[in-house]
């Protein structure tokens, strides 16, 4: 049995869990005795003050709340005399313990734990429950993997996961979750990618994942959401990838897609979404201007664009738009709107322009009436005296989602974003409490909150090394042994534009809530200005002790020049001047490499930035677990192939030359030359010009690259042997062939059926042809390949190979199959491409060496 304990304040608002109780029934009494005695078992353990003096389901005596019934009864039975319980509360308490798996053979139709202190995994058992409607674990502390029997929970619509320890993928059985109507899976420590199977989620409304711990990008695989009304991903990792194709949920109302290195232009579609009234794009690297058809969206609550590359000017449309519009930190030009505050409209740092008046781009035309070396501010709070000579300043104005506020007399201002979602309170920007024994208690009362980030900026400020504290108490938690005190609240610290603590925890680090904690950090000011930043990643609680209670939390700021550490003007100008200096050398070198010294195709293509080093036996043995051979990902010619992982993180492919293989010592010894009387290498996969000809050049492995991608579009192999009852005596073959007759669709693989992008799979084939090429001088090198398949060059046309190269290519494999042909027959002249042609073009010899060398003998021999 799970051991629970706790009590539940009687304003809790109850979502019930169905226990579907059935005992044997009796005549007399509306409520069966055996019952009765559970509910009293009940009680015991979980602290419940129930009042068994009257029936439990009369819904009198303490049996139901203001909001909802502590029990429900179903009283239909033997003819409406006997009653059984359904259902009972669970929801917010003080429990612990584990979910016990005897659950399992319960028929639950809703299952909701909320706000409690429950541990260890999920019961794969609860896969069994496949009357579950509804399953809400939310801010709790369960950990582990999710158990794929949960994907046979066919019937479920809402699961609901915030803000627990999970960790892990998300199991392919979850595709079988159709009928979800709402996913929430925030706050997590899950591992790997959004799942590719979300476009099995038909039926989704909802879909939330903040903070999760998955990686992106996220799939093109959404768009096949269309029912979605609420859409929430932030906080990604993994590489910059382009807008997610969203164009067809036409009935979205809020849209979050926060820092998920999201690059590209705005689409001109969401300015189409009637539906929108929220849309955060905050924190990505979108550039361009904001598209006319935005103007569309009128009855906004609420547009944050805040941190990306985003040009151009800002048009009158949004400086009057009747909702918080956030622009902060991109790149627009605001010459012609004076200052950075407004009441709906935040322009801080929206603005790369220069300025001469130390302050950020907005505040430019605002002079510095005197240069400041301090500053101190009681963050949500009045004006406080701390001390004999320090000053708290004012910092009680409410600022709203999108707010920006400068006091007059001051040398800081502060910036909010966002709003707090899924409550039916209010925003609120400070919070405050009473009654705290501390010292400077009154510093402490009274905090800023946030529901995303917020930033204090010193401006005006003498250039120096600052020590700068940060001064936190949670005061918004209790610490009684109620629901209340189950609140955790983690966010991100940023100085200057750095990462100085991550999932900072204010209970955590202070041993206990209503308790301080100062973070000491040096800043260093060089251009008269300091930026403080609070940011929240999706994680801790946001349902505890109610909802909206989370994001980033300050009490007070203090800000010292160091002693002796302030910088002389002088010396800042000789810095700026030194700065000035060196970037004029940087560009000038990077001019010269880029514009002068490149002389040849290769270097001009060049655009990708290569890790390359020299690795130590030791480094690849750890890498591939000493060549496990659970490592092991191929094996060719030269021996087997292994994967690896070293310390820093990068993935590696290693070759581990086998003992029994010959062709390692011959395509590795100096003195071999660039025709060969003996052909190694596989065929099908090897140039036609080495394969019949012995010339290697520095292209056969593009040609070999372009063999692959057409594999990988078709899912056939270009093998000889699988072609010969076919007209065609390769995959290259056929390619060729349909791109004659215009229908090279046909190559892919049917098992994908509709399951693919065709603008994409159209730029691998034309590649691929570009790749194999009969003719080497006409194969792309790898890097433009790569440009091609990465959308940063157009894919050039394939040119034709000529007719007799394609039957002579034919004749050879052919005759390679039928075994008409040995090994030393592999240069018959019969067979040969045009060796005036191959044998002048500029290709470079891999091992140009003597041909009188001596190795010919040796190998003979």
């Amino acid at each position: 049995m799970m051991r629970l304990r706790g009590d539940v304040p009687s304003f809790s608002i109850l979502v019930l869990c169905f226990l579907a109780l059935s005992f044997t029934l009796g005549a007399t009494s509306t409520l069966q005795q055996d019952e009765v005695h559970t509910l009293k078992d009940i009680a015991k353990r979980f602290g419940k003050n129930w009042n068994f003096n009257v029936d439990p389901c009369s819904r009198e005596g303490g049996w139901v709340t203001p909001s909802s019934p502590q029990v429900q009864c179903d009283c239909s039975f033997a003819n409406d005399t006997v009653c059984h319980v359904v259902s009972i509360s669970l929801e917010r308490n003080y429990l612990s313990g584990t979910i016990p798996p005897q659950w399992g053979s319960m028929k639950f139709i809703n299952i909701s734990l909320l706000g409690n202190r429950l541990t260890g995994p999920i019961p794969p058992e609860l896969g069994n429950i496949t009357t579950l409607v509804y399953l809400n674990l939310e801010s709790n502390q369960f950990s582990g993997s999710l158990p794929p029997e949960l994907g046979n929970l066919v019937q479920l619509q809402r699961m609901l996961l915030t803000s627990n320890n999970f960790t892990g993928g998300l199991p392919e059985t979850f595709a079988r979750l159709t009928a979800l109507k709402e996913l929430r899976i925030g706050g997590n420590e899950f591992s790997g990618k959004i799942p590719n199977f979300i476009k099995s989620w038909t039926s989704l409304q909802k879909l939330v994942i903040q903070g999760s711990g998955l990686s992106g990008p996220i799939p093109t695989q959404i768009s096949y959401l269309k029912n979605l009304t609420d859409l929430r991903i932030s906080d990604l990792n993994g590489p910059d990838s382009p807008f997610p194709p969203l164009d067809n949920m036409t009935n979205l109302n809020r849209l979050i897609l926060r820092s998920c290195n999201i690059n590209g232009t705005l689409p001109q579609y969401l300015g189409k979404m009637t539906q929108l009234r929220s849309l955060d794009l905050s924190y990505n690297k979108l550039s361009g201007e904001i598209p006319s058809t935005f103007y569309g969206l009128r009855d906004m609550h609420q547009l944050l664009l805040t941190g990306n590359l985003l040009s151009g000017l800002v048009h009158k449309w949004i400086r009057e738009a009747n909702y918080p519009v956030d622009l902060s930190y991109n790149n627009f030009s605001i010459r012609d709107l004076g200052t950075c505050q407004n009441e709906k409209l935040n322009l801080f740092q929206s603005s790369l322009m220069g300025n001469n008046s130390g302050t950020f781009s907005c505040l430019a035309n605002i002079p510095c009436p005197e240069t400041w070396y301090d500053l101190h501010i009681n963050c949500g709070g009045n004006l406080v005296n701390v001390g004999a000579n320090k000053k708290y300043d004012d910092d009680s104005i409410e600022a709203g989602q999108a707010g920006f506020n400068q006091l007059r007399r001051a040398n800081w201002a502060v910036r909010n974003t966002g709003e707090f979602l899924d409550s039916d309170r209010a925003n609120y920007f400070t919070t405050s409490t009473s009654g705290l024994a501390m010292a400077n208690a009154e510093l402490y009362m009274n905090a800023r909150v946030s529901s995303d980030s917020m930033t204090y900026y010193g401006f005006c400020m003498g250039n120096g090394k600052y020590a700068v504290n940060l001064h936190f108490a949670e005061i918004m938690f209790s610490a009684d042994e109620t629901y209340y005190s189950l609140g955790k609240r983690v966010f991100d610290i940023y100085i200057q534009g750095e990462l100085v603590l991550k999932d900072f925890d204010i209970v955590k680090e202070a041993g206990g809530v209503r308790k301080v904690v100062i973070k000491k950090f040096t800043a260093f000011v060089t251009t008269n200005n300091l930026a403080i930043h609070l940011y929240w990643a999706g994680k801790g609680t946001t349902a505890i002790p109610f909802r909206s209670a989370y994001g980033p939390l300050i009490s007070a700021i203090s800000v010292d020049l160091e002693k002796g550490s302030g910088i002389p003007k002088g010396a800042v100008i000789a810095i700026v001047a030194a700065g000035v200096i060196v970037a004029i050398l940087v560009f000038a070198l990077i001019w010269w490499r880029y514009c002068l010294g490149q002389k040849n195709l290769l270097a001009r293509e060049i655009k990708i930035d290569l890790q390359t080093g020299l690795f130590t036996l030791r480094q690849i043995k750890e890498a591939t677990n000493n060549f496990d051979i659970a490592f092991k990902i191929g094996e060719g010619g030269f021996g087997p192939v292994y994967k690896g992982i070293l310390s820093d993180g990068r993935r590696i492919a290693v070759k581990k030359l086998s003992s029994q293989s010959m062709q390692g010592n011959q395509l590795d010894e100096e003195d071999n030359t660039h025709i060969s009387t003996r052909i190694v290498g596989t065929y099908g996969y090897i140039t036609p010009e080495y394969a019949m000809h012995g010339y290697l050049t520095d292209k056969a492995d593009i040609y070999s690259f372009g063999i692959i991608a057409l594999e990988i579009v078709s899912g056939r192999s270009n093998a000889a042997k699988l072609w010969v009852k076919e007209e065609c005596f390769s995959l290259l073959d056929w390619s060729r062939a349909l791109k004659g007759k215009g229908n090279l669709m046909v190559l892919v693989d049917p098992r994908l059926g509709a399951d693919f992008n065709e603008e994409e799979v159209m730029v691998m084939i034309n590649v691929a042809l570009l790749c194999t090429h009969s003719t080497p001088t006409l194969r792309p090198t790898m890097s433009s390949i790569v440009n091609m398949l990465e959308g940063r060059t157009v894919v050039q046309e394939a040119t034709s190979d000529r007719k007799e190269v394609l039957e002579a290519m034919r004749r050879y494999y052919r005759q390679i199959e039928s075994n008409e042909i040995s090994e030393t027959q592999s240069l018959n002249p019969s067979f040969s491409i045009d060796e005036t042609a191959t044998s002048t073009s500029s290709a470079k010899d891999l091992y140009p060496v003597n041909l009188d060398s001596s190795y010919w003998t040796k190998r003979d021999s």
